[in-house]
């Protein structure tokens, strides 16, 4: 993958992060300024795409037959959890990014950031 999609990726990720946090109340970013407030998420973009990357398919590998089951709406309770453990490493390295809980700020969170970033992935992306 070229370094352009990648940082496209990281775009479209960080400004549906920046939706989420916008419209639910239980999804905190804080910062002193909108700059400090983009940076935040780029970074917080990059850990959610890293724990995607790495545990997303470990997941569907072992979570097959509950993919097939719930007609793929367990793929919503994974990307909530994988919100909620993106929010978890920020904290840990002092990024001032919050997920209050799992249900309902990291479902709904989810769900806006999966239809943010596909709206944006059909604009912008080049695939």
């Amino acid at each position: 993958m070229h370094v352009v999609k990648i940082l496209i990726k990281v775009a479209i990720t960080a400004v549906a992060l920046g939706a989420a946090a916008w419209f639910l109340d239980g999804i905190t970013l804080t910062g002193d300024d909108g700059g400090k407030k983009a940076l935040t998420l780029v970074a917080v973009a990059v850990i959610f795409g890293v724990v995607n990357a790495v545990l997303k398919p470990i997941i569907k590998t072992f979570g097959c037959a509950f993919y097939v089951l719930t007609l793929g709406l367990f793929g919503l309770v994974v990307n909530a959890a994988l919100l909620l453990l993106t929010s978890r490493i920020a904290e840990e390295l002092d990024i001032p990014f919050h997920v209050d809980d799992f249900w309902p700020t990291a479902v709904v969170g989810a769900v806006i950031i999966a239809v943010v970033a596909f709206t944006l992935d059909m604009l912008f992306g080049d695939d």
